[in-house]
């Protein structure tokens, strides 16, 4: 059998460019048969498949810089891709976004209440919120008689007044402690003790002092005694209560000069502190806390008393203070929000003059 001849190999100068760089595929080579001999004693012939490769000539790629006019047409076409690109973006992100959210379930008691602080308060405390206009500058009258309106609770709620102070207790020359008497008391009993001596001890019982003692009281407050709401010391007994310091200091009834709790007129101190003389002292941030009577105080006693707080605060301005001494005022009851005061109003305030 003849095998039959492969086809003619195409000339490079008769194809086109882009077909002259790429390799042709081989044609398929013909299958030719032919007799095998074998060196066996075999009668029988054998015959071996072989398979004809025919080279077919492959043209090198040559490589060619891409001519201007090439480049800028690949340029703007990668611009007007990245542009498309962009534009994609821009058009999902926008259909994202006006794709409506799906309904969350409203809240609804003190969840719902914009101020977390709220969340926490009782429905008495709520509903007493809403009596004041929240930032607003009462005048003194009208502050007092809002909070007795709101002092609800079951039992009589004590008024209070906090000062804001623009003072830095660390500084020795800036620390505020005082007492201040309110002419109408604090509506409350307080228990006395009084350490002395002598014959004063005999003079302390008689103005009505509640317990009064020397060594043997000492030793009874060493061993847990605090059944008293007020200490009283004679300046001869201090290098004894001095051990009392411990005990004494972390309930803030440790004897000082500057309370008016040292002192060597005691029956004085004594009618001082049952009558309502009130120790006051700013804390760390500068903030003076006192109480001023109860709720159930008349309106009068009670501007009468905060007026008092105020003068006494603005006596004892410290030497160290700076600039604006007062920064804010407010008042309220025991369980109720607080009112916030009108600064300038509240130092010019006279209170009315009883007939």
């Amino acid at each position: 059998m003849m095998a039959t001849a492969p086809p003619a190999a195409a000339s490079p100068s008769s194809l086109s460019p882009p077909a002259a760089l790429a390799c042709p595929k081989p044609a398929a080579a013909p299958l030719s048969l032919r007799p095998f001999s074998s060196s066996s004693s075999s009668s029988y012939p054998s015959l071996a498949l072989h398979t004809l490769h025919s080279r077919s000539p492959c043209l090198p790629i040559v490589s060619r810089k891409p001519t201007r006019t090439e480049a800028a047409i690949a340029a703007v076409a990668a611009t007007a891709t990245e542009t498309d690109v962009v534009e994609d973006d821009e058009a999902t992100s926008e259909a994202a976004a006006e794709a409506p959210s799906p309904p969350s379930k409203p809240k609804t008691g003190k969840a719902a209440l914009l101020l977390k602080r709220d969340r926490t308060r009782s429905k008495r405390f709520l509903e007493i919120q809403k009596l004041r206009e929240n930032k607003k500058e009462y005048d003194v009258p009208a502050a007092v008689a809002l909070l007795k309106q709101m002092a609800n609770s079951r039992f009589v709620e004590s008024a209070e007044a906090h000062f804001r102070l623009n003072i830095d207790p660390k500084y020795n020359d800036q620390q505020l402690r005082a007492t201040v008497n309110l002419p109408k008391g604090t509506g409350q009993t307080v228990k006395v003790a009084v350490l002395t001596q002598g014959e004063k001890i005999d003079e302390a019982q008689n103005v009505g002092a509640d317990i009064v003692g020397g060594e043997d009281l000492i030793q009874q407050i060493k061993g847990g005694f605090m059944e008293f709401d007020k200490l009283i010391a004679s300046p001869d007994m201090m290098p004894k209560v001095a051990s009392l310091g411990k005990i004494l200091g972390p309930r803030g009834l440790m004897p000082n000069p500057k309370a008016g709790t040292v002192t060597t007129d005691i029956p004085q101190a004594i009618k001082e502190f049952k009558k309502g003389k009130v120790e006051y002292r700013a804390d760390k941030t500068g903030i003076v806390h006192l109480p001023f009577g109860k709720a159930n105080f008349p309106d009068e006693d009670l501007i009468i008393n905060l007026i008092a707080a105020v003068r006494s605060v603005e006596a004892n301005k410290p030497s160290g203070a700076k600039g604006v001494y007062w920064k804010s005022a407010h008042i309220c009851s025991s369980m109720g929000p607080s009112i916030r005061l009108n600064i300038r109003e509240m130092l010019d305030y006279k209170p009315p003059v009883a007939v």
